[in-house]
Formats: structure tokens, sequence, C-alpha cells
């Protein structure tokens, strides 16, 4: 572990409701390290947007808490939010085509699965809440990759170690993803697999999340694998409406 990094986020916790601000004198004495070593965390703390300086007088510079933790609890408390009003559609829709139900979302430019309601088919695909894939794999995170701005999504391609005639067709299959508006994939990332995602919106019209499902690709077939579809893009435009989407 790096013990500068916990260093210096361990002195965040000396910020409460009762001393919001802290002198770098304060902060020394109550972490008993060197006054040198404090003033370094405290100012990395306060470049990164984790404190702000405020000065009482000349010679009295205090530290508080900064508008990039404000930044980040908003950020937290959307996912937070959406995981409560999704999960009940995706336990509805699970139970109605028995395949496993994933909402998945765009964190450091990857997909994150930040919730899952399971089959409860023998065969059934195991993933993890926290799981997190390459926007470019997948029926979930393509989605997702297709409706980010599209200086963004250059950049991540860029970035991707994909060959170029991959790449191409990973370009023209997230085309025809945002015109559709719904994305599916086969044996992306397991073999023998189908995919299946829907966009969830919210209040500005913002993709924030894909309601993605998936299962072994012999069960979506036909007439079951058209029945998925509907319902999914049913359920993913019930979550959207309850996040403000009009």
């Amino acid at each position: 572990m790096n013990q500068s990094v916990i260093k210096a986020l361990g002195l965040l916790d000396l910020f409460t409701e009762e001393e919001p601000e802290l002198s770098l004198k304060e902060v020394t004495e109550r972490v008993q390290l060197p006054k040198p070593t404090v003033y370094r965390l405290l100012t990395s703390l306060e470049y990164c947007g984790f404190l702000t300086k405020t000065m009482d007088s000349e010679y009295d510079k205090r530290y508080k808490l900064g508008l990039k933790l404000m930044e980040l609890g908003q950020l937290v408390s959307e996912q937070l939010e959406l995981r409560k009003v999704a999960l009940p559609y995706m336990k509805k829709l699970a139970n109605e085509i028995n395949e496993v139900v994933h909402l998945v979302i765009v964190n450091h430019d990857e997909a994150v699965y930040i919730e899952k309601v399971e089959s409860t088919h023998a065969v059934r695909l195991y993933t993890r809440i926290g799981k997190r894939s390459p926007l470019y794999l997948g029926s979930g995170p393509k989605l997702l990759l297709a409706f980010l701005p599209d200086k963004k999504r250059k950049e991540i391609l860029d970035a991707a170690a994909i060959r170029p005639l991959n790449k191409n067709q990973i370009i023209n299959e997230i085309e025809e993803i945002k015109r559709n508006e719904f994305a599916i994939s086969y044996g992306e990332q397991d073999e023998g697999t189908t995919g299946i995602s829907f966009p969830i919106y919210d209040y500005h019209r913002k993709v924030i999340a894909a309601l993605a499902v998936s299962g072994p690709s012999y069960r979506f077939e036909g007439a079951h694998l058209e029945m998925i579809k509907e319902k999914t893009k049913k359920s993913a435009k019930d979550i959207s409406s309850e996040m403000g989407y009009r």
C-alpha cells in the first residue's frame, strides 16, 4: 500500500462538524507526524481540491474540506439513488425472463457493474458487483461507450490495445448501437453467452447507466430473444422515467 496516500486521506478524517477548520499546527499535533511531512500532505490535498485554504489573518492559514469532496459525494449519492430506483425493476425483470440482470455505469473510463439480480437457472453466468470491464467488450459497456461524447469515445478507443481492423468494427457497431438505442453482444466477455442492453436516462436526457441482461446463447434465440428485448427495453424505460427522464 502507498503509505503517503493513506496518511493524506487520514488527515481528512480530522475535519469534523465541530472542527471544520484546522491550522497546520493543529493538524500536526493531532497526527504526531513531522511538521514538514504534514505540510506536504496538506499541500497535496489542497492541490487536488480535497482541501481549501482560508486565512483568518496574515499569520493564521487554516484548512477546510474542499469542493472536490462535495463533487465525489454527489456522485456517490447519485449512484446510490440509481441503485435504489433500479433494483425493484431489475427484480421484476429477472423474475419475468429468468436471466441475470445487471446495472452498469461508466467509472474512470471503464464499465462497472454496480448491481445485479440472479437467474434461478442451474446454468447461468456468475458475475460480481464491482466487476470492471473495458468499454468496448460486452453489450452494457459498448452501449455506454456509444453514448459518451465523441471526443471522449475517441480517446478511450485510441488508448485501447485493439487491432485497427477490430477498432473499425467496434466503431461501426457503436454507431449502430447509438442509432438503435440498444446493444447486443455474442461471447465477448464469456464464450457461448449473449448480452442485451438498453440505456437508462436521467432528467438531463443523459445516459447514466445500462440495463444489461445476459445468459447462455442457446436461451437467447427466436421468440424468446424478442421477449427478452421487449421486457428489458420496458424496464429501462420505467427506470429512466423514475430518474426524471421525459
